[in-house]
Order: C-alpha cells, then structure tokens, then sequence
C-alpha cells in the first residue's frame, strides 16, 4: 500500500500524457469514431501491461546489461513510427460522414498491442515500474503481475479519454482540406513523439 498510490499515479500520468499510442487512437477515432477505435484501445492497454509482465520476469535485467540492444530497439521503434506518421501525414484529404465509416486501412487490436513492442515509451514505462515498484523480495512476481493489471485497468480510461477527443475533434474537420490538415498536425506530433524518446 506504501507504494500502490505512487504507482498510480505514474501509471495515470503514463497513461494520460501525450505519446504515439495516443495520438494513432485519436487520428483513428477522428476518422472512424469511438467503437470502432475501441480495439486499438484495448490493444494498445493490454500490450503496455503485457510489457510489464515480460520485463517483470527478467528481460528487464537483459536489457539494462545490454545497452546495443536498448539502442536497436529505439532506433526500429522510431523508424516504425515515423513510416506510421507518414502513412497519416499522406493520406488524401477526406471528409467526415458521421453516417458512414471512412475507408482504408486502420489499426486493430492485435496491431495496437504489437505496436507496443516497438515503442520506446511504453518500454521506458515498463523499465521504471519494474525498477522502482516491482522491490527485490520474494512476492517480486507475485506484485509484477498486479501491477501489469492495475496498469491495464488505469490506461484503459485515460486511452478511451483520447478517443472520445478524437471524437470531438472529427465534428469540427468535417472539409477535406480542414481534415487533411488535422492529419498533418497529427502526424507531425506522432514524429516528434516518437523522437523525444531520444532526449529523455
């Protein structure tokens, strides 16, 4: 209990914070509405807590030994996300139908959740819970798998805030041209999410 209010807190504050999870669930919700984001919500949530789970039992200790490997997974992270915001940054200009859904190709769960493998804040994220909330006792799995819980149940609202934004957002990019634009915001934040990760 000493810890669990601290966590939290991190967890909300991880969860709720600008990054490139958030920002692909509010250009899809702004393009496809809220149930149709709702699996890259759960997606996105499950693979962040799934995350924890894995480095929990030990990848962690693997990877602060091996800074290479840090590196390889940040630079293919960025890459990945950067053809993702290039995908958006590109997409022809669109009006909104709220009667009818928009076409194209769009994230799903299994792709929401897979995509956390190669974002560099998620695995930052999980680095830290482990490091700081996980202790070295012998209950250490036990309270990995109850933090890789509380953390799914805590994003799962502060993601789903971020699809009822783009929600929002959508009723006033009902043009082409004003939608298009919204895109390019969009995607320019998704790239400089993605490569803040550098500098922190």
């Amino acid at each position: 209990m000493q810890t669990f209010l601290p966590f939290l807190l991190f967890a909300f504050v991880s969860s709720i914070t600008p990054g490139p999870t958030n920002i692909l669930v509010l250009t899809n919700s702004s393009r496809y509405g809220l149930l149709r984001t709702l699996p890259i919500v759960v997606g996105g949530c499950a693979g962040a807590a799934l995350l924890v789970l894995v480095v929990g039992t030990g990848l962690g200790d693997v990877l602060a030994r091996h800074h290479q490997v840090q590196t390889v997974m940040a630079w293919v992270g960025i890459a990945w996300l950067t053809w993702l915001a290039w995908q958006i940054f590109s997409a022809p200009a669109e009006a909104i139908d709220p009667d009818q859904a928009s076409s194209g190709p769009r994230l799903g769960l299994w792709s929401a959740a897979s995509l956390q493998l190669v974002n560099p804040k998620t695995w930052m994220m999980a680095l830290a819970v482990v490091s700081v909330f996980a202790g070295t006792d012998a209950d250490r799995m036990l309270r990995v798998m109850w933090l890789s819980l509380t953390f799914f149940l805590v994003a799962i609202p502060c993601m789903a805030a971020w699809a009822y934004l783009g929600v929002s957002a959508a009723k006033f990019f009902r043009s082409p041209q004003s939608m298009k634009r919204f895109n390019q915001v969009m995607a320019l934040l998704l790239v400089a999410s993605a490569w803040l990760t550098l500098v922190v």
